[in-house]
């Protein structure tokens, strides 16, 4: 198992275990497997946040001030500069597809026609390059 796939994998546990602390005592013979995360759940908690750091990244990379690409993020100046210091949002290195799809993204992000809806399928296409990489089911 990757880094990457035990990171997520002991965050999935803690949330599973979170999940069975709060059910109900009547609901006390809970199994791990009566519990389901789905795709798009492990997208927001663990690969939005990956995709956000790596753009933010890439922005402050390409010239931008750390608080031109929180505006261009919708994030705070803090935010990114704890992508910059790998303080939150860092996984295992990332493969070479998922790399330029994120530059793509920033260039995209960069451009002064930029549409909401083509950054959209670059972010998607990410957090799915991303999901392969880790062997997960991949969201719709």
């Amino acid at each position: 198992m990757s880094m990457s796939r035990k990171t997520v994998q002991l965050a999935i546990d803690f949330i599973e275990c979170f999940i069975r602390s709060t059910v109900s005592k009547t609901d006390v013979n809970l199994k791990k497997t009566d519990i389901v995360i789905f795709p798009c759940e492990k997208a927001v908690w663990y690969y939005l946040p990956q995709i956000r750091a790596d753009m933010a990244i890439e922005l402050v990379k390409s010239g931008m001030t750390q608080s031109q690409a929180a505006k261009k993020l919708g994030v705070t100046p803090a935010a990114i500069s704890q992508y910059i210091h790998k303080k939150r949002g860092i996984l295992s290195p990332k493969s070479r597809p998922y790399r330029q799809e994120i530059k793509e993204a920033v260039k995209t992000l960069c451009g002064e026609d930029a549409k909401p809806e083509e950054l959209r399928k670059l972010v998607c296409s990410c957090c799915h390059l991303l999901q392969k990489e880790a062997d997960d089911l991949v969201c719709g």
